[in-house]
């Protein structure tokens, strides 16, 4: 078993930019979305920056911030 990596800091005396986090995601009740395992759903509650309900059709499920593998359609 082996550990993850740890992130790289950037050195303030490096040539290259810093890496910049991208903007977080924010979803509405009713904006229609795919998610990678649970595939087409629509939004119908969201707990501000916590997290956000879907309805896939088949369930309802409550899909964690930062949601990594939700998009918005």
């Amino acid at each position: 078993m082996t550990k993850p990596a740890a992130p790289k800091r950037h050195l303030p005396s490096s040539p290259f930019k810093a890496p910049t986090a991208p903007p977080p995601k924010h979803f509405a009740v009713g904006d229609q979305v795919t998610h990678d395992v649970y595939g087409l759903g629509r939004v119908v509650g969201v707990e501000e920056g916590t997290a956000t309900l879907v309805d896939f059709g088949s369930a309802r499920q409550r899909i964690l911030s930062p949601y990594a593998k939700m998009i918005k359609l």
